[in-house]
């Protein structure tokens, strides 16, 4: 089984090639306290036994400056891509993105909002933002986004209106769990399971919080796999955000993903991140 890892962040220690900038003024604690280098990253692949992994950039670091996972991409070309950010408000956004695809990056991030943005600073169905869309339909580039379910009317009203561009929904949207099978909590994310183009990041802390309140392990995962398919759920670590080690963070999937068919663990911890990222292939 190839192994993939869709949500790991690294910085970089050398600050004068790669100025710290973060969107919104306010660094996240992470990046400065537990960061990882490429090389770290590389060598923390090989130890957990992680074939391939798609960079996403730190927006809470560099803002919109994708200098460093864009290097990193260049030197480990046979084991990473990179997921660029840029301000898709900027009615120059799409040559940002050409930029990005030029060195190597083949996913972009909408980062909306976060540990130091607590409400979101764009509408993902802003007109200005559909030039984005449309190159990104063109160069067969997905979008992830950490969109929260309050704001899950503008995805499902871009979902609609570009069925050409897979969206890649980060943390599930924070949606809850809590109250059990059948998860009547998290409906907001179902009802938009019937769009084909949206895909779910599974990341480290949906695997430790799956054992809250009355939900498991095994009937959370087994009710997304029942809605959106195993080849629409992804994993990702998070890591270094997510704390633990890398090894640590794949054996907490695995665990959690333990009560899933094989064929289905194949899709959400490889399969389905070739189909994002065929650069990744």
């Amino acid at each position: 089984m190839t192994i993939i890892d869709t949500h790991p962040h690294i910085v970089s220690h050398d600050a004068a090639k790669y100025p710290i900038s973060p969107l919104g003024g306010t660094r996240s604690d992470w990046s400065h306290e537990r960061s990882i280098t490429a090389e770290q990253l590389i060598s923390a692949m090989d130890e957990a036994g992680i074939d391939k992994a798609a960079v996403v950039h730190s927006s809470t670091t560099y803002g919109f400056a994708c200098d460093y996972v864009a290097d990193t991409v260049a030197r480990y070309p046979d084991r990473l891509t990179g997921v660029f950010s840029v301000n898709v408000l900027d009615p120059d956004a799409p040559k940002a993105m050409a930029h990005w695809i030029e060195r190597g990056c083949t996913g972009m991030r909408i980062y909306a909002q976060g540990s130091t943005i607590k409400e979101a600073w764009l509408s993902l169905d802003d007109p200005r933002i559909f030039p984005c869309y449309e190159y990104a339909a063109e160069q067969g580039i997905s979008i992830a986004t950490n969109i929260k379910a309050k704001n899950f009317p503008e995805l499902e009203a871009v979902l609609r209106r570009f069925p050409a561009v897979n969206f890649f929904l980060d943390h599930l949207g924070g949606v809850k769990f809590d109250d059990g099978a059948p998860f009547e909590s998290a409906q907001a994310l179902w009802s938009l399971a019937k769009y084909p183009n949206l895909f779910v990041k599974l990341v480290s802390g949906k695997f430790l919080d799956a054992n809250e309140g009355k939900s498991s392990s095994s009937t959370k995962f087994s009710k997304i796999v029942a809605e959106f398919g195993a080849d629409r759920c992804a994993w990702g670590s998070n890591y270094p955000s997510a704390t633990g080690t890398l090894p640590t963070l794949l054996a907490l999937a695995k665990q959690g993903l333990a009560a899933l068919p094989q064929a289905d663990q194949d899709w959400i911890l490889g399969k389905t991140a070739q189909r994002l990222y065929p650069a990744l292939t």
